[in-house]
């Protein structure tokens, strides 16, 4: 081919890079699946998690996005939010995340619909990226090539030997921080975290997460007593929204032990009260809930502006492109239950090594691709098949 022919054809695909395109095509599914062993926290129980995908389609590139809700969100795209986005030009995320977010003003601009929103957005993402052939992470500008995880389960259902085993396999991975769940039965919450801690040895971190179980005195007490088994990390010691609680947690929490919370948080104001009332000295926020990854973008520059590290919570999948792009980001949390069905359902998820996460920056977009066949035994709902 001659130099002018080459150029020719650079510049057409340049152009239709850069040019509209339409999306075509939205497919919404959800799936329901068993977990390994019951699991449960400070507050809740659960035997299963239920999966929401959406596939959104413009010109021959697929774009894959998801949240971890109920089926009913999978409803909302399917009947609401996939006639906003039908038609819209793909690269033109902000617009369509607008007009999403005001098609569910009255029925609340949080929880479900946020979640639903969520989706939509991180398959838009995936979706531009993959239109210009290029991984999300250089679509976004890296500032980093890998980021460090912490281990994540430990669940109140699971004996001392289980949760032993569960910290040990952590260990295997090169992972050198560790969370496990408490609060359900505080009496025995002491006991749990020196198992944990003679698990992972001296050196390791240890993180908790009570999940909003405890009132403020139990949470001052076990503070303390925690401090003793070099416990750096604990996570929701309140319900997230006593702002009040938290901050008086947070200044009388032993020196070394940071006060986190925030995965509960759907729009950008939950953040700013929370940073505002000096809540936290660690922010989290989940991009399958804050808005998708423009939402979880948009908390990142909220919190580098009150000067708070920032922590994504679960789906580290999903997590992994927008966190290496963020230098205020802290680590990825390796969650036990969506690290196990991220690998059932998708071709392409990192594996950790030398406790990190590193994107693959061979493959476009967010570099996943849905095991359509493998799956569909553990589908329940879909807005293409008769499947309710």
């Amino acid at each position: 081919m001659e130099d002018n022919d080459l150029r020719s054809v650079t510049a057409e695909n340049s152009k239709l890079k850069a040019g509209n395109h339409p999306v075509e095509k939205l497919v919404v599914s959800a799936y329901k699946i068993p977990t390994d062993y019951p699991e449960s926290d400070g507050t809740l129980e659960w035997d299963a998690t239920t999966l929401v995908v959406v596939q959104v389609t413009a010109g021959n590139k697929k774009g894959i996005g998801y949240t971890y809700a109920d089926v009913s969100t999978a409803h909302l795209i399917g009947k609401k939010l996939k006639n906003i986005v039908l038609g819209e030009n793909a690269f033109d995320i902000p617009l369509i995340w607008n007009k999403m977010y005001e098609a569910v003003r009255n029925l609340g601009q949080s929880g479900i619909s946020m979640m639903a929103i969520s989706a939509v957005d991180n398959a838009l993402w995936d979706l531009k990226s993959k239109i210009l052939e290029l991984p999300l992470l250089s679509l976004l500008g890296a500032a980093r090539t890998d980021i460090p995880v912490y281990g994540s389960g430990g669940f109140t259902s699971y004996d001392h030997k289980r949760l032993q085993e569960q910290l040990s396999g952590w260990q295997d991975l090169g992972i050198e921080m560790f969370k496990i769940k408490i609060g359900r039965t505080p009496t025995e919450d002491i006991d749990r975290v020196e198992t944990a801690r003679k698990a992972i040895g001296k050196a390791a971190e240890l993180f908790v997460d009570a999940n909003g179980g405890y009132t403020r005195k139990q949470a001052l007490f076990f503070s303390a007593k925690f401090a003793e088994s070099g416990v750096t990390w604990f996570e929701e010691p309140l319900r997230s929204d006593d702002l009040e609680g938290l901050r008086l947690l947070r200044d009388r929490a032993p020196a070394g032990m940071a006060i986190t919370a925030g995965e509960y948080g759907y729009t950008l104001p939950y953040f700013q009260k929370m940073l505002g009332a000096g809540a936290v000295d660690i922010i989290q926020a989940d991009a399958s809930r804050c808005g998708g990854i423009t939402g979880f973008l948009a908390v990142a520059k909220l919190a580098e502006a009150f000067q708070i590290p920032l922590s994504s919570h679960c789906c580290p999948a999903l997590h992994l492109h927008p966190a290496c792009s963020l230098p205020g980001m802290l680590h990825l949390e390796y969650f036990h239950d969506h690290v196990r069905i991220e690998n059932i359902f998708f071709e392409g998820v990192a594996e950790v090594k030398d406790g990190y996460l590193r994107p693959d920056l061979s493959l476009p977009g967010l570099g996943l691709q849905l095991r359509e066949k493998e799956v569909k035994k553990y589908k329940i709902y879909s807005s293409e098949e008769n499947i309710n």
